[in-house]
């Protein structure tokens, strides 16, 4: 037990991980005794024969836990972005022990009891604002977790959690057994008419890779996408999109009971809490506060653009016909092609025009300039700490008076053991204990096209666009400063999470800021500024089909949230029929999003996806502040850095009143993306 590196304080600067040292038999133990450890740190709180205070009691078990809390951060993460089968058996043998964990401290009467006590005190305590959110939280988050609860209902809630947990878990597996499950190999060259040199090339590596002949696509972002963009093999694009988007549905890997398990579990667990479903009790705490309200946000945001994006997959269809398309109506596998085509036709721009300028060092040397300049930060590299897999990068982040900030870990390819998509995360979060600080470990995860032997990771303006998001989040946990980890950084509102982020993709779109680094790979040429005005024209090309895209999936989640009691029909009819009236495109009948709906179903984002679209509206209110002031106003950008510094210390809508000026408006959305005038 001695030489477990998860139970031993790293020796590495900034407390880093000990990546190099962590194997998968240490996990069981390490977790076993941290639970051990953060039960008796309940107990010693519980056992107090003190009278209950703000810093024997809610400080306390703020701090009880950090053990648990530290293994957790590795372990999940890993299991997120360098998994295996061992790590996911680990995970699933896990889930009932950390469960238990967290009722012996949710459901501990004893412990509430000392909470409720200084709660009812807390007008007669002098608390700092920070302390005073901290016993709000806590008592909050004990009555909202079934501790008002009777023994028996206790134990029932404790039941349905820990299920919850397990099916979260067997989802996740689901979705990454089923994606890469799939893989088409192209063997004749004459079925990769349309496919650029580097989608080719990347193709032709990850057949070298399995040891195959020819070309090898699979279902991760930088191989579906392109494909499905650029091939002129409408039988092989359909082929892919039927296998992408029935994903972990049938067969094996199927999620479609899964899903109606957790949905019903969720609504079992609302009512127990006294709420009438899932959504009511998860927007009780968020800026929008109900489910009507998210409601009315959705169909405010819907309505104006539904026309609209019909119009926009009609005159695509047009332009379909007119090139040589002879059936009479495009299909979802014929968007993306035809939509590339039209985009060149009308903007002269393609991925392949603008890949070459857009190297990933550059861009990666590009977003820490960009930091720089609003914030005062650097990044330096580090060869000498440790990392969980040879890709991964690490920087040292300094403050412009030269303080250590943050460590920054950056994992950008794609491999089999890393789910798709692209996230931030954290390995450890800020904090100060016992009047030290502990700085964060910030870590972005993204799934970008791979060096070849002949060319270095070239990214598209998209996957920049991804870039700058993800780094907006990085920097919400660089830049915090508060006392409690739970109250700092991105631990704030889920309808508040996604502003850092969505604020940087603007600078994405300004040519002040590309023409700074983006230079072509082969010649060191700047981007001519011709391309860039395309880039800026052609931001809202089909920007009202994409956005409804995205309030589907805001639609569904709630749909599936707002459910008060199970339904009878299957999760295909369920989903098919709460789409049908926002469907812009043919409704294909084996479809379907939910199965393989990672966000709501293993994410944290259940009655929350809405939040995307709601701090798309914060994003594009705020950013307004700078394209008024300039956009690298020092003054706004220290405005902004207030609003990053707080994390969860201040109530979300006042920070964003106090940077803004006023409450966010939805028409600024509507307005930015050419919506409405």
């Amino acid at each position: 037990m001695m030489n477990n590196p998860l139970l031993t304080k790293s020796t590495l600067p900034f407390g880093a991980p000990e990546f190099d040292k962590i194997e998968n038999q240490h996990y069981m133990p390490a977790f076993k005794k941290a639970i051990e450890e953060g039960k008796a740190e309940v107990d010693t709180i519980v056992n107090n024969p003190e009278t209950p205070t703000f810093k024997n009691t809610i400080e306390a078990l703020e701090y009880a836990g950090s053990t648990l809390n530290r293994i957790s951060h590795i372990f999940y993460n890993l299991l997120e972005a360098d998994t295996n089968d061992e790590m996911q058996n680990i995970a699933e043998e896990l889930a009932p022990l950390t469960t238990e964990f967290s009722m012996y401290v949710s459901l501990n009467e004893a412990l509430f009891q000392r909470i409720k006590y200084v709660y009812e005190q807390r007008n007669n305590l002098s608390l700092n604002q920070e302390e005073s959110r901290l016993l709000e939280k806590t008592y909050e988050s004990f009555a909202r977790n079934g501790a008002n609860l009777s023994p028996e209902d206790k134990e029932i809630y404790s039941k349905y959690v820990e299920e919850l947990s397990l099916l979260s878990l067997q989802f996740g597996k689901n979705v990454l057994a089923a994606t890469n499950a799939f893989s088409l190999n192209i063997t004749e060259e004459s079925e990769l008419a349309g496919l650029p040199d580097y989608v080719k090339e990347q193709a032709a590596e990850a057949a070298k890779d399995k040891g195959l002949e020819g070309w090898l696509f699979n279902l991760t972002a930088p191989s579906y996408g392109p494909f499905m963009k650029f091939s002129e093999r409408r039988d092989l694009r359909e082929k892919m999109y039927r296998q992408y988007n029935t994903r972990a549905f049938g067969g094996e890997t199927d999620n479609s009971e899964t899903i109606k398990r957790i949905a019903e579990l969720r609504i079992k667990v609302a009512k127990l809490l006294g709420y009438k479903n899932y959504a009511e009790y998860k927007t009780e705490r968020r800026m929008v506060k109900n489910p009507d309200a998210v409601g009315e946000f959705l169909e405010r945001l819907l309505k104006p653009a539904l026309p609209k994006a019909l119009q926009e997959v009609s005159d695509l269809n047009t332009y379909a016909k007119n090139h040589g398309f002879n059936e009479e109506q495009i299909m979802p596998w014929d968007f993306s092609y035809y939509a590339e085509k039209l985009r060149i036709e009308k903007y002269d721009l393609s991925d392949e025009l603008l890949k070459p300028y857009f190297q990933l060092e550059n861009c990666i040397n590009a977003i820490f300039d960009l930091a720089h300049r609003l914030y005062g930060l650097t990044f330096n590299e580090l060869n000498d700490i440790p990392v969980y897999h040879k890709d991964v990068k690490v920087y040292d982040v300094r403050d412009n008076n030269g303080s250590h900030l943050a460590l920054f870990y950056a994992d950008f390819f794609p491999r089999e053991s890393k789910r798709g998509g692209a996230w931030m995360t954290e390995f450890r979060g800020q904090r100060i204990y016992e009047t030290i600080e502990e700085r964060p470990l910030i870590s972005i995860v993204t799934n970008f096209t791979k060096p070849t032997a002949d060319t270095p990771s070239l990214i598209t303006h998209d996957e920049f666009t991804t870039l700058l998001h993800e780094f907006g989040h990085a920097l919400h946990g660089i830049i915090t400063k508060g006392t409690y980890e739970s109250m700092t950084g991105t631990s704030v509102d889920h309808d508040f999470v996604e502003l850092p982020s969505q604020i940087m993709e603007n600078w994405a779109y300004e040519p002040e800021y590309l023409n700074t680094f983006a230079k072509h790979y082969e010649t060191n040429e700047t981007i001519p500024n011709e391309l860039i005005e395309k880039i800026v024209n052609s931001k809202n090309y089909l920007s009202a089909y994409y956005h409804i895209r995205q309030l589907q999936f805001g639609i569904l989640d709630m749909a599936w949230h707002s459910l008060t009691e199970i339904f009878e029909e299957d999760s295909l009819t369920f989903e098919k029929k709460v789409l049908s009236s926002t469907n812009v495109l043919p409704s294909i009948p084996e479809c379907i999003i939910s199965t393989a709906f990672s966000h709501i179903f293993a994410g944290g984002y259940c009655a929350g996806y809405y939040s995307y679209k709601w701090a798309e509206v914060l994003a594009a209110d705020g950013y307004s502040l700078f394209k008024e002031k300039g956009i690298f106003n020092k003054e706004v950008a220290a405005s902004f850095r207030e609003l990053l510094t707080k994390g969860d210390s201040i109530d979300p809508a006042v920070l964003y009143r106090n940077f803004r000026g006023h409450d966010p408006e939805p028409e600024a959305l509507l307005k930015d993306l050419k919506i409405i005038n």
